[in-house]
């Protein structure tokens, strides 16, 4: 038998010839193959499995024998006893190498496993967190050679862990000894470092092996609700996910109106920075309690939000957001100690906020351009995430543009008569007979449609209480396809619309969708307000997009991606019909669900993540809508349903829109008669 053998590693590729009796861990570490091991290969935390390949290989050229490992040994066996093992299994720090052969790395055993993302078209998570588990032996103190515990756990870290040199987090002395000790000198160490020029930190010390979970959380701070991602930081599975509404709805329910009861009083911004990180607290405790975890093992965040959110939640003034040149307190990210924003987990937790991209344009929408990568796109891909405030993206490898637009609330049911937010019982789908102008609708938590037999009893507990934002979408749509509103905006009377759903709302009028008033339920309806809210709301989304369609120097986008706390669920043909987004074929308009908190998760899953978005973040081109002449010109022909000006070709393929007018005689919704469209 020759002194060295031939190693190759699936599915890297990796090879390398090795002296005979070397530990499979040794030489995957010596090629860099992802093989994962918490212990040090000391054949205690069994993460290094790997699975070897006997018999012919021609792919590599190479035959391996029966023998090309070391025979099964009493560690491997006193593993498989008492946990468990794969049949075929080996550990790759207890298996030696004898002679050629081929080792395959199974996905659990890698260090920088994928973590799967549901949606086709979104890359992969390669899992590298900021903070991994390490165990060591320490040696114990010596009369003779006087040096502090952490000193010489620090040495072990770099004789077993070839990590030179680390610092402490201060939580982490209170408890070292103890831990020390009670492991005999052995123990599991939680390290920080989320970039590799960092010196890595210290955050918790256990006794002996700790073979618990370690968490992150990924956190999307929107203007109207907060929404929290528990992940493993082990595996990277999302343990929960929960929200919850931003508690300083109470000073303003949009971000202007924040900024000025800051200016207005004056210890607003502090009261509004207090009201947000309770609510933080509160997401951070409901999601451990839902995952049965202790709060205590929380140790990294990773945070996105808009501007104002973003200084509110760090405990500055947001008084400079409120006036142009509109500037950050600071634009970069922040690297931070996760008490020092009041957070009630780990005390030695770290938490990471992405950069911001300007004065409008937050940590949200950074955290949307590392989700769907539109720097990478050979497509010209623009990106709406639809919120209080709208971050939007246009981009392909040329170029990334960005903006922001001031939807205000109503996407999200507020300010909305019947408005509700999304939640069992909530009207989301909605179709309205063009003939009989009658509603069938869907709520949330029930898979019936309101004319299906069963719906009543199917919707009885939850009640039906209310229209939420997509809901609210569908409704608008399918009223103007209906023709009980006009392209300008106005629902139309009784005899216009040959509806008796219709009734006088004080000047004007609104459309009744469902009432159960004689039940004690509610009465839900669509009113001439409400359509006006949506109409402002979506026509300041629409014009963000086309002033960067202008600064692109384009008239049509080839994909369109919408995101959102509710982008999921918002239908692409009502969007368009409302006139909330450009004209595309229907095909290439999907959904990213919330892409901001799939960008916080990356970011919280992959370290290496953060310094690619920083790098983006610089390269992107910020427009400012507050100072483009060609905004307010947009937004006015974009307040029409669907729109003034522009002909929409691909719409009007799919959908005929009743064209009249209702003419009110000078009076808002009285009087008057049906007649065609001018122009």
């Amino acid at each position: 038998m020759s002194d060295e053998a031939l190693v190759i590693f699936t599915p890297s590729g990796k090879r390398g010839r090795f002296a005979v009796g070397t530990p499979v861990l040794q030489a995957a570490r010596a090629l860099g193959v992802d093989l994962d091991s918490v212990c040090g290969g000391r054949g205690i935390c069994s993460k290094c499995q790997i699975t070897p390949g006997y018999g012919d290989f021609s792919k590599h050229g190479v035959t391996v024998a029966p023998d090309a490992l070391s025979d099964w040994n009493a560690v491997e066996e006193r593993y498989k006893s008492k946990r468990g093992l794969i049949e075929g299994r080996r550990l790759g720090c207890q298996a030696k190498v004898m002679g050629d052969v081929v080792i395959d790395v199974p996905p659990e055993s890698q260090v920088h496993k994928q973590v799967i993302r549901k949606r086709a078209e979104a890359r992969q998570i390669t899992l590298d967190p900021a903070v991994r588990l390490h165990y060591i032996e320490v040696v114990e103190p010596d009369m003779h050679e006087p040096s502090g515990d952490l000193e010489r756990l620090s040495d072990a870290l770099r004789d077993q862990w070839d990590i030179a040199r680390v610092t402490c987090a201060f939580p982490v002395l209170a408890i070292l000894q103890t831990a020390l000790r009670k492991g005999e000198w052995r123990v599991t160490v939680a390290l920080h470092q989320s970039e590799d020029s960092e010196t890595p930190r210290i955050l918790h010390v256990w006794p002996g092996l700790y073979e618990g979970g370690i968490y992150g959380m990924a956190v999307d701070l929107g203007s109207t609700t907060i929404a929290g991602h528990l992940c493993d930081l082990r595996t990277g599975d999302v343990l929960t996910s929960s929200g919850l509404m931003n508690p300083q709805i109470r000073f303003g329910e949009d971000l202007m109106s924040r900024v000025s009861y800051s200016m207005m009083n004056e210890n607003g911004a502090a009261e509004m920075t207090a009201a947000v990180r309770d609510g933080m607290n509160r997401l951070f405790g409901q999601v451990a309690d839902e995952a049965g975890i202790d709060r205590n093992l929380i140790l990294d965040a990773v945070f996105v939000c808009n501007p104002v959110m973003h200084h509110l939640f760090l405990g500055i003034d947001p008084y400079e957001l409120g006036q142009a040149p509109f500037a950050l307190a600071t634009s970069n990210a922040l690297r931070l100690r996760a008490r020092d924003l009041g957070l009630d987990v780990h005390p030695a937790a770290r938490a990471y906020l992405l950069p911001c991209i300007a004065g409008h344009v937050g940590a949200d929408a950074a955290a949307v351009a590392l989700s769907e990568a539109p720097e990478k796109s050979a497509e010209l891909l623009l990106v709406v995430d639809v919120g209080t405030n709208a971050e939007i993206l246009l981009g392909n490898t040329e170029k990334v543009l960005a903006c922001s637009s001031p939807t205000g609330p109503a996407f999200e049911g507020a300010q909305i008569s019947s408005g509700q937010r999304a939640a069992p019982g909530a009207i989301e789908r909605v179709e309205i007979d063009p003939a009989t102008k009658v509603p069938r609708f869907r709520v949330i938590g029930c898979d019936l449609w309101s004319d299906d037999p069963g719906f009543a009893e199917a919707t009885a507990a939850s009640g039906i209480t209310g229209i939420c934002g997509s809901g609210i979408i569908e409704m608008v749509a399918e009223m103007r396809m209906a023709g009980l509103v006009d392209g300008p905006g106005l629902i139309g009377s009784p005899d216009q619309t040959g509806s008796d759903r219709i009734f006088q709302d004080g000047r004007t009028w609104s459309y009744l969708v469902h009432d159960a008033s004689a039940s004690g339920g509610p009465k839900i309806t669509v009113t001439n307000r409400d359509i006006r809210e949506i109409q402002m709301a979506k026509a300041a989304l629409y014009s963000g997009a086309r002033l960067l369609m202008d600064k692109f120097g384009v008239d049509k986008v080839d994909r369109i991606v919408l995101a959102g706390a509710f982008g999921a669920h918002i239908s692409p043909k009502h969007a368009m019909v409302l006139g909330m987004i450009p004209d595309a074929p229907l095909d290439k308009v999907t959904s990213a669900g919330n892409a901001a908190g799939t960008g916080a998760r990356i970011a919280l899953l992959n370290r290496r993540s953060r310094a690619e978005i920083e790098d983006t973040v610089r390269r992107i081109h910020k427009i400012e809508t507050a100072i483009e002449p060609r905004f307010q010109e947009h937004f006015v022909n974009a307040s029409h349903i669907p729109n003034a000006v522009e002909p929409f070709p691909v719409l009007s393929g799919l959908v005929t829109l009743p064209d009249v007018i209702f003419n009110t005689g000078g009076g808002d919704g009285e009087g008057g008669g049906r007649r065609r469209r001018r122009g």
